[in-house]
């Protein structure tokens, strides 16, 4: 069955986009995972986190269930080791379009950034990008507005559903923002690192982590352009740069996700 974004009904689970840099988790995907967390057990669904590289010890994927996970599913090749654009986006879209998440979680890191609203345009839904806060529960929605907003909750009305309420700050930060993608799945949002609460680590949950490995369709001439060359940021920056040393076409440019759907 082809896949389809606008049949909402079909998706189901919230995943989480965990970040590897020689293979090795960022601690990104922990904050993410512990936020993912809350919004699974809303849900009353799954949390899987998503693990593209290439040899990827299996301590580090098990200890993402130390973080909330349930399952990961582990995508290893070798043209995975080091990102880029194209094998990434065709790998988690591929994956998408066979399980359906309802919500996809991606860390707003450099490579979050790029590859977010790739996904999306090729999904056909939509993204939020640098969200603060997020909720399906309309409570706690609520909630969250009484202490950060002017608006007067007690005396609106609010529709009642689990739509992905993505909050991110708008205008150079003057306001605060509340976008939904209601039409379309999976809801996409990437969340500003440092800014979602990292759970306390808990070995039960890494020692029963499941571990999917997924079945890679990939191949060079997936790939459009060479990573010849990473090169670590000065100390003192948490992110990664990538110099310009690619061998590939000149100009790539793909339709990029809009900030909502529907």
């Amino acid at each position: 069955m082809a896949f389809d974004s606008k049949d909402t009904a079909a998706f189901k689970g919230v995943w989480v986009f965990c970040e590897q840099r020689e293979g090795v988790i960022m601690s990104t995907s922990y904050q993410l995972l512990s936020e993912g967390r809350k919004l699974a057990n809303d849900l009353g669904v799954e949390l899987c986190g998503v693990v593209l590289g290439k040899d990827i010890k299996e301590d580090y994927l098990k200890a993402l269930g130390g973080y909330g996970a349930d399952k990961v599913y582990y995508c290893n090749h070798e043209l995975l080791d080091v990102y880029t654009t194209d094998a990434y986006t065709k790998v988690i879209c591929d994956l998408v379009e066979d399980k359906k998440p309802e919500i996809f979680l991606i860390g707003a890191t450099n490579i979050g950034r790029d590859l977010g609203p790739r996904c999306a345009a090729r999904l056909h839904t939509g993204l939020t990008a640098d969200c603060t806060h997020l909720d399906v529960d309309v409570e706690k929605y609520k909630a969250f507005l009484k202490t950060t907003s002017t608006i007067d909750v007690d005396n609106t009305k609010f529709e009642e559903n689990t739509n992905l309420k993505m909050t991110r700050p708008a205008f150079g930060g003057h306001l605060m923002a509340t976008i939904i993608c209601p039409r379309f799945r999976p809801q996409m949002s990437t969340v500003r690192p440092g800014v979602m609460q990292t759970q306390p680590y808990d070995e039960a949950g890494a020692a029963k982590t499941e571990i999917v490995n997924v079945d890679v369709k990939l191949d060079k001439s997936d790939i459009h352009v060479d990573v010849l060359e990473v090169e670590k940021a000065e100390a003192g920056r948490s992110d990664r740069r990538r110099r310009g040393r690619f061998r590939g076409p000149r100009h790539q440019q793909g339709r990029r996700g809009r900030h909502q759907a529907g």
